[in-house]
């Protein structure tokens, strides 16, 4: 399929320029679902989550969903009751030049945290991005809701099920400020299928386990995540209701499929990033221990600088290892690998391990960080990627 990006039949999308940060940039998205179609969501577990995260959740709680409205440029978190105030607002706007209830708006924001949402910037632009709306607007619609991001993220699948094309199109920002404690800065996925709620909902939560609660960019988790998955029931093949049909599989693998690779942009694409590095732990106690191993990797500092030094180092990640709270770990059972180059073995460094030959997997732009607990069946994948001056660049003047 290419780098196709297919229509998703019933789901509309609209930009436009409000003004939040930069003047002239599409800042604004409004995403329509058709009425009769279903909405799952996942959100953040940061405590000091966003406004529009609270309003969304209260407001799916209470409606279906008829319309989704993002903005870019500012986060709308650290916000206290006004933050509240202007979600619900923006909605209300949005309501009112739709007709539909305040309580079907969900609204969702991204950027600068701490700073009061502009809604009269935004109710000025909501004509002009319903005028928009569109099928075919996917790709307009990740470019407007980018941060830092370099470049818009969009993954389009399509499968065959009862004679029909049944397509799943997704978007997603993010780029730094990236571990994701449910899902990622904000995505967006959408099939003409139509699904049972509760089933979509599980859908989105198996889906997102793998590829957006696997990656790191830095450590650190928004106050903004939100994933979304809507379901339009436009496709003409009967109501996905049951979790063990050939319907279902197929719907969750291909969800599964873009979430993973919507995910791996991400981390392509993190704030400086030039590697692209996952970390694989093998032979644990358990899938928690594996992931604990595999994020202190993938979050230390001094293997991330190493990374993009393209440095050989390998006592960092030896390091890492040991400090990851592992009890009784026997170390001579241990083994670390750089793809198919093994560097650690029986407590030191591999008998047949070359400084050459490491330096010609760290050159790669691409490669495995492999550990081997030898104390278990259980493992797991962290992507992750290096840590540049360009991050710290990035971070530095992120409001200036």
């Amino acid at each position: 399929m290419g780098d196709d990006v297919y229509s998703v039949p019933g789901i509309r999308l609209g930009v436009a320029a409000a003004g939040i940060k930069y003047p002239g940039r599409n800042d604004l998205l409004v995403i329509a679902l058709p009425e009769g179609g279903s909405c799952a969501g996942l959100f953040t577990r940061n405590a000091f989550c966003a406004a529009p995260v609270h309003v969304a959740k209260q407001h799916m709680g209470a409606e279906a969903p008829r319309y989704l409205l993002i903005n870019s440029g500012n986060a709308n978190a650290g916000t206290g009751d006004q933050g509240l105030l202007d979600a619900q607002r923006s909605c209300a706007a949005l309501a009112e030049v739709t007709g539909c209830k305040a309580a079907q708006v969900l609204p969702f924001s991204t950027g600068v945290i701490g700073e009061n949402l502009p809604v009269d910037c935004i109710e000025q632009a909501l004509p002009k991005a319903i005028e928009s709306l569109d099928e075919a607007s996917w790709e307009a619609a990740a470019v407007a809701i980018m941060t830092t991001d370099t470049r818009p993220k969009v993954v389009s699948r399509q499968f065959d099920l009862a004679g029909e094309s049944i397509t799943v199109t997704g978007i997603a920002k993010g780029s730094g400020m990236i571990r994701p404690d449910m899902a990622t800065m904000l995505a967006y996925l959408a099939t003409d299928l139509a699904v049972d709620v509760s089933l979509l909902q599980q859908c989105l939560r198996d889906a997102v386990q793998p590829s957006f609660n696997s990656i790191t960019v830095d450590g650190d988790t928004s106050t903004n995540d939100a994933c979304m998955l809507l379901a339009s029931g436009k496709a003409g093949v009967e109501l996905v209701s049951d979790a063990d049909s050939e319907a279902y599989r197929k719907l969750s693998q291909t969800v599964t499929d873009v979430c993973m690779s919507l995910a791996r942009e991400i981390v392509r694409d993190g704030e400086g990033a030039t590697k692209l590095v996952e970390v694989l732990v093998e032979s644990a106690t358990s899938e928690h221990e594996a992931r604990s191993v595999a994020y202190t990797i993938a979050h230390s500092p001094l293997v991330k600088t190493a990374l993009f030094a393209s440095d050989p180092n390998w006592g960092r990640i030896l390091a890492a290892v040991g400090r990851a709270g592992l009890e009784d770990l026997a170390i001579d059972q241990v083994e670390i690998w750089l793809d198919d180059v093994c560097i650690v073995r029986n407590g030191g460094r591999a008998a047949d391990y070359t400084e050459a030959a490491g330096q010609q997997v760290m050159d790669r732009a691409e490669f495995t960080i492999g550990v081997k607990l030898g104390r278990g069946q259980a493992a797991a994948r962290i992507l992750t990627c290096d840590l540049s001056y360009d991050y710290v660049k990035i971070n530095a003047e992120y409001r200036t």
